[in-house]
């Protein structure tokens, strides 16, 4: 049984950083997506960044440049390092994975996921 736990969320000013990381245990498979998706109340989850298992990674395109997604040597653990921060990006951000690969987004592709931390960026 795959199992997923975030942390690292909190609140940051504007302009500011923030890393996460997501704890991974129980993978059996060798070919896995695993991803971080953010949620607002009221919006649908979006996925923020995803990382194949040939090292493909792709970005939304509202934090190219600012997020950096990464996995530790063991592929036991998942950040996401989060710089330049804005009042948009508040939201609670989950780790997820799925046991294919990372070309669909959807969320109802990926079978585990973490209990999300929040995360907010005042002004």
């Amino acid at each position: 049984q795959v199992q997923l736990v975030e942390s690292g969320g909190g609140s940051v000013q504007a302009g500011g950083s923030r890393r996460l990381s997501c704890a991974a245990s129980g993978y059996t498979s060798r070919r896995y997506c695993i991803a971080w998706f953010r949620q607002v109340p009221g919006k649908e989850r979006e996925e923020v960044a995803s990382l194949d298992t040939d090292g493909t990674i792709t970005y939304a395109e509202a934090v190219k440049g600012r997020f950096a997604i990464s996995q530790d040597n063991a592929k036991s653990g998942l950040y996401l390092q989060m710089n330049s921060l804005k009042p948009e990006d508040t939201a609670t951000y989950y780790c997820a994975a799925k046991t294919i690969d990372c070309l669909s987004n959807s969320p109802i592709d990926f079978a585990y996921w973490g209990r999300g931390t929040q995360v907010t960026v005042s002004a």
